[in-house]
């Protein structure tokens, strides 16, 4: 398989909206994926996170809500549980907004916020690319 045209962007992860992380970290795991122990709170995003590799680059991300009013509270209302993003590593996700934003593509936020896992990421409007909701993120040094 070649990955020609791919430059500065690899899947990184594919995330779910659960309601109840325990469950939904049991159902994924009968069907055969390891999730790492570590659970992280972004308070900023107002969500606790669980991740399981499904290769060496691509992810499996669980987003649970972390207390009412979060983004992924909202959206579980809205919509209930499934597919919330994709997201994509890039090698600058400062760079990337601005590219991004240049080409005329709607960005949630103005520049990029904390994430999860110690990146950095900015989100993609859905109504820029079809209805999908978008991250781009870097990975950060502590």
């Amino acid at each position: 398989m070649s990955l020609k045209g791919l430059g500065d962007v690899v899947l990184d992860h594919v995330a779910i909206a659960v309601k109840d992380l325990d469950n939904a970290v049991q159902v994924w795991e009968n069907l055969g994926l390891e999730f790492e122990e570590e659970r992280e709170v972004v308070e900023e995003q107002g969500v606790v996170t669980a991740f399981a590799a499904i290769d060496t680059n691509a992810h499996l991300e669980l987003l649970c809500p972390h207390g009412e009013g979060g983004p992924i509270h909202k959206y579980i209302e809205k919509k209930g549980e499934g597919i919330h993003h994709l997201c994509f590593k890039v090698k600058d996700v400062a760079a990337k907004t601005i590219e991004l934003r240049d080409k005329g593509f709607t960005l949630i936020n103005e520049a990029p916020v904390k994430g999860a896992g110690g990146c950095l990421v900015n989100f993609i409007h859905p109504k820029s690319t079809g209805g999908v909701l978008v991250e781009i993120s870097q990975k950060v040094d502590s």
